[in-house]
């Protein structure tokens, strides 16, 4: 094991590190936090041959850049990115060796999505609250990065600057970050039945992302209906992806940060394979909410799953095979 030094050179606007989150916390009254894009933060570290839920890197616009004084090996996934190596263009959403001395580089398309990941093969220092490294601005653990990050590795390089003719073809899981509308699937909840219409008109709607969301939840300009009735709601537990209406004529989709309970009408919750998208999903991008069953919802999340498992086996042989086995799951 080495202890690889990356100098920051550039830090973007929003940089932190981060994780899949918390976990067994929520009973304690703790949400999980972690990356809001989930399924972005996986892949990118199952590329470097790290567990899915292993400490990485987020970034929330601007440009992030590094230098290693060790070969390193990265991959950068989430909203469509540019992304350099000594200057040279490189793929994202696959395995990139950046040599020792070169700089990798990647500025984000914010206006395809809002969010980038970038693993690094090994273990980064990072503080830890409650067994996780994701930030909680409320809780006062903001997980900025200094000028100097350290990573533990075992890498010793390919023999060559970077994945660029592949040596290798995975089956990777990129999440389409399109122009125009996004659709998400949502599974109704018993809130919609107090709210008469509300699932008609959710449904022909368009909703946007406002200025005004966060990593507690994404408040939406559309249209929206109240109850028709002044009777208090009981607090209740609320999950992630929940659609609430407060008594704003708002719509909110409730994050990985939510409070745990709540007393406003939850209407619908969004399936857990559309997660990914709305942590993609910036100011000023138009959202389309599509009503499907429970049992649709669960098939669409196993087909993912099967997905990133494919991609475990298919990168834990591929580097077998070119032996670097340092830092890889064990299937």
């Amino acid at each position: 094991m080495t202890t690889v030094g990356l100098d920051i050179t550039c830090t973007g606007w929003v940089t932190t590190f981060q994780d899949l989150g918390r976990r067994d916390t929520e009973r304690r009254g703790v949400p999980t936090g972690g990356a809001a894009d989930q399924h972005s933060a996986a892949v990118a570290n199952i590329l470097v041959g790290n567990p899915r839920g292993a400490t990485l890197i987020e970034n929330l616009g601007g440009e992030l850049a590094f230098v290693p004084d060790a070969d390193v090996l990265v991959a950068v996934t989430g909203a469509p990115a540019h992304v350099t190596v000594g200057g040279a263009p490189v793929d994202s959403w696959s395995p990139v060796m950046v040599p020792a001395g070169q700089e990798i580089r990647l500025r984000g398309d914010m206006g395809l999505g809002a969010r980038n990941y970038l693993a690094v093969g090994g273990a980064l220092a990072a503080r830890t609250l409650l067994g996780s490294a994701a930030p909680d601005a409320r809780m006062g653990f903001t997980q900025t990065l200094g000028a100097r990050v350290l990573l533990e590795s075992e890498f010793r390089g390919f023999g060559r600057s970077h994945f660029s003719p592949p040596l290798f073809r995975l089956p990777v899981p990129v999440l389409r970050c399109t122009e125009g509308p996004w659709v998400v699937d949502v599974v109704e909840s018993y809130g919609a039945r107090s709210i008469p219409g509300v699932r008609e008109l959710i449904a022909e709607s368009s909703y946007i992302v406002t200025t005004r969301s966060n990593h507690v939840g994404q408040r939406l300009d559309g249209p929206v209906l109240h109850p028709d009735t002044d009777a208090e709601i009981v607090s209740h537990g609320v999950p992630i992806g929940a659609l609430q209406i407060p008594h704003a004529d708002e719509l909110i989709v409730l994050g990985r940060y939510r409070s745990l309970t709540a007393g406003y009408p939850i209407v619908g919750v969004t399936s857990r394979a559309s997660l990914p998208l709305l942590g993609q999903a910036g100011p000023g991008r138009e959202l389309r909410f599509r009503w499907v069953d429970q049992e649709t919802s669960v098939r669409r999340c196993a087909e993912r799953e099967r997905e990133v498992a494919a991609l475990e086996r298919a990168t834990a042989e591929a580097f077998g095979a070119l032996g670097f086995t340092g830092n890889l799951i064990h299937l």
